[in-house]
């Protein structure tokens, strides 16, 4: 019976369960659905385009490529690129000098035709050129720059180019650091032990790729235990010009550079007595030499007018320098010269290269210095200084470097190992 029972009143019980199932859901309350709206991020443009919207080639110029050979490989006819060559100004390309291993990039139409609308060519990781086919038209561009201030501080080990490799900087920071001290301090007598504290800038492109050295604010130099600080300052606000200045507003300028190259080792000084490594024999050297690598370039320490520019059988290749009715510089045993007698050079102004000419045993420059027409060490004279700062600017000036200052100072040196 029980069985018989559960068989008949089943259809009833099913029925009656689909109605109560029904009755629950009308009468429960509606429930929401929960939406999430996903912002649709712009896609970032790169070179002022949505690169989505071509098909891209990206590629690098060859050896032997020509704007010519590029657009002609991309089924670019010869009359075009003849209007673009002759449309486009230097200043924006120029396309006779395309430079092997440079980047570009080739937008083309995503339609059957995969014609050539635009090419840009990267002159630099900062700056490029576009160069629009359909409209003949050309425009000169530069990424996005981010510049960034950072501190850093380093310890002299053999010397200052190597020390800032040690630190993991640009050696562009060696370079611009020498140029600021080269007329106050001798870096061919730097330490071991001597240390320093920078504060500079560096640009980023997006923010994020190295792009290269800005600038450096503030310097700090502690040699043989005294400190020597230099500011950045701006002393002409018509042409921009900047100079470097000491606590004291003194300029770290001087009327002669320290020496006539950048980075080398003094390999002879000048002195009464030397016995000379050619002629064998006890003479008065009346110089100083600084050994460095041929073709070093060779600068003038001050402002002045080339008297002489010939070659010796002793001087081998030589210029020399007049720079007042006091003062004149020659260089010996150049590779090859720069300049022409009668020509007016600048301070820090290339006149040859270092060489062996001459009764010369290895690549140096030899530099000689008159005083009144007499010879005599640089290294003991009381050389003049360049042009102060105007009075009215220290005031703004000392406003200006205060929280530099502040800051450099509170940059730690690093441990002297």
């Amino acid at each position: 019976m029980l069985t018989f029972f559960n068989f008949r009143f089943l259809p009833l019980f099913i029925g009656i369960l689909f109605l109560s199932c029904n009755a629950d859901v009308e009468n429960s309350p509606e429930k929401e659905i929960a939406t999430i709206e996903v912002e649709k991020i712009p896609e970032p443009k790169r070179f002022g385009f949505k690169l989505s919207d071509y098909e891209v080639v990206f590629d690098t110029v060859k050896r032997g490529d020509t704007f010519g050979t590029i657009m002609d490989s991309h089924g670019v006819l010869p009359g075009k690129v003849y209007q673009i060559t002759q449309r486009i100004p230097d200043s924006v390309m120029n396309f006779r000098r395309i430079n092997t291993g440079k980047p570009y990039v080739i937008l083309k139409s995503k339609d059957s035709t995969q014609r050539v609308e635009h090419f840009v060519y990267q002159k630099s990781v900062i700056d490029y050129a576009v160069i629009s086919l359909d409209s003949l038209t050309g425009v000169a561009r530069s990424k996005p720059i981010t510049i960034k201030q950072k501190s850093t501080s380093g310890v002299i080990s053999s010397n200052l180019s190597d020390a800032i490799d040690e630190a993991g900087l640009d050696y562009l920071l060696a370079n611009r650091f020498a140029d600021i001290y080269q007329w106050s301090v001798d870096f061919f007598k730097l330490q071991e032990g001597d240390q320093f504290k920078l504060i500079y800038k560096e640009k980023y492109i997006d923010d994020t790729i190295y792009a290269g050295l800005e600038s450096i604010d503030a310097a700090l130099l502690k040699h043989r235990g005294r400190e020597f600080y230099a500011f950045e300052f701006e002393v002409d606000s018509v042409t921009g010009r900047t100079d470097y200045f000491d606590e004291d507003a003194k300029t770290l300028r001087k009327f002669f550079l320290k020496a006539p190259l950048q980075f080398s080792r003094i390999s002879s000084r000048y002195t009464r007595r030397r016995f000379h490594p050619v002629q064998r024999r006890w003479k008065a050297h009346k110089g100083t030499d600084y050994a460095a690598a041929t073709n070093t370039p060779i600068w003038s320490t001050a402002d002045g007018v080339v008297t002489k520019a010939s070659y010796s059988r002793g001087n081998g290749n030589y210029v020399k320098v007049k720079h007042t009715g006091k003062y004149s510089t020659q260089y010996l045993h150049m590779s090859r010269r720069a300049v022409k007698v009668g020509q007016y050079v600048k301070q820090g102004e290339i006149i040859g290269y270092v060489g062996q000419t001459g009764l010369a045993t290895g690549p140096h420059v030899c530099y000689r210095f008159w005083v009144n027409g007499r010879q005599v060490d640089p290294y003991k004279e009381d050389l003049p200084e360049a042009e102060p700062m105007q009075e009215e600017l220290k005031p703004a000036y000392f406003k200006f470097i205060a929280p530099l200052k502040a800051k450099i100072d509170q940059v730690e040196y690093m441990e002297i190992m």
